[in-house]
């Protein structure tokens, strides 16, 4: 039974299972981003950019396309995708498992302050003014402005339009990954003295945090927010061997 496969991505993992499965002759596989980033990175297979209408749309698109497997490769805080994702599938009646990183975890040397949201991290810079790393999408940003004494240092893929209404600011367009030397000098040049970043896990951005325990910075961490309970795994290899079983059985199990 060959098999079309509807991927929600925007990660590298996203990326690296559409590579894994392009050449696939068992399956058919179609790529959705949200059309955040600008310039998105080359993908290996039909790519689909734009929202669907929620869970509603997005299970009419995959009956539409028939589809037969859907996979939430998305970002650990694209809460509201993920969401959407799980009532969708359960409305066009397609099996879903979702792609997951494992979160980073806390180690001897890690000066960790975990917050709820971008509002409590603001909130947590304090008064005093700061030199302050953010690593945070360009939608979760404003809430900066609401404490212009800092300087900041702000990365992101795309350009921040229009900037943010703060005195001292700096910003780098870069895409990940990022080693962890380098992330150490960019620290060091800018006497970064706490970072503002999410728990999104994996290795492409873990360089700021192993730096950052190595320089003994602290680090305003934003805990994930709550996903769906649906069928997943940590790393493409165990999506892959998940997708095997996929040729014998249109809903193939996973433990």
């Amino acid at each position: 039974m060959k098999h079309s496969i509807l991927i929600l991505g925007g990660t590298a993992e996203a990326r690296q299972l559409a590579e894994a499965l392009a050449g696939d002759q068992r399956f058919e596989v179609e790529l959705s981003l949200a059309g955040r980033t600008r310039a998105p990175v080359a993908q290996p297979v039909p790519v689909r950019i734009g929202g669907f209408g929620g869970p509603e749309g997005l299970a009419a698109y995959m009956k539409q396309k028939k589809i037969t497997i859907m996979i939430d490769a998305t970002h650990p805080y694209a809460a509201r995708i993920s969401g959407n994702a799980a009532v969708a599938a359960k409305l066009a009646g397609v099996p879903l498992v979702a792609l997951r990183r494992t979160p980073w975890e806390r180690r001897r040397g890690d000066r960790w302050t975990e917050v709820e949201s971008v509002i409590q991290a603001v909130q947590m810079l304090g008064e005093r003014p700061q030199k302050v790393f953010l690593t945070l999408g360009r939608q979760e940003l404003l809430p900066f402005e609401a404490a212009p004494q800092h300087h900041y240092l702000i990365r992101s893929v795309d350009p921040v339009e229009p900037p943010l209404d703060v005195p001292h600011a700096i910003y780098l367009t870069s895409r990940g990954p990022f080693a962890e030397a380098d992330e150490a000098r960019l620290l060091q040049e800018h006497a970064i003295e706490v970072i503002v970043a999410k728990n999104s896990g994996g290795p492409a951005s873990y360089g700021k945090i192993a730096a950052a325990r190595s320089l003994g910075i602290e680090v305003i961490l934003i805990r994930r927010p709550d996903l769906p309970d649906v069928p997943s795994v940590e790393t493409v290899e165990e999506m892959l061997a998940w997708l095997s079983h996929a040729p014998a059985s249109p809903v193939p199990p996973l433990k």
